[in-house]
């Protein structure tokens, strides 16, 4: 999963926060750091990996998104990309504050459907 805003590792690592909290997802949150730009003293943070069990536990994360992206007041990207054949939805909110009940609903509802479209796939092979 990757986040992609004004300021990325820190929307990150807010984002890390929220879902390691999250009790069926203790665990499962890791930070993925990428190589150091020139100049730069260290890795710096450009992803983060949730491991969901066979069943696809996408409500919890769909959860926190929904719930993280509410708080934020600037334009936030995101991209949620599962399995080897990439499954990807993007996601663009701007001041999450502002999403209606059938934005949230639509939006929660895309979100949990990426684990089910990707294990539906890989079970055809």
């Amino acid at each position: 999963m990757t986040v992609t805003a004004e300021n990325s590792a820190d929307e990150l690592r807010n984002l890390y926060s929220w879902l390691k909290e999250e009790p069926e997802l203790r665990g499962q949150v890791r930070v993925r750091e990428g190589a150091p730009p020139p100049g730069a003293l260290g890795p710096v943070v450009d992803g983060l990996q949730v491991a969901l069990g066979a069943g696809g536990a996408g409500t919890a994360p769909a959860g926190v998104l929904i719930a993280w992206l509410r708080t934020r007041g600037e334009e936030v990207n995101l991209t949620l990309t599962r399995g080897e054949n990439e499954t990807r939805v993007e996601v663009t909110a701007k001041g999450g504050k502002a999403l209606n009940p059938v934005e949230t609903r639509a939006l929660t509802t895309q979100l949990v459907e990426v684990p089910k479209r990707t294990e539906a796939r890989d079970g055809d092979d």
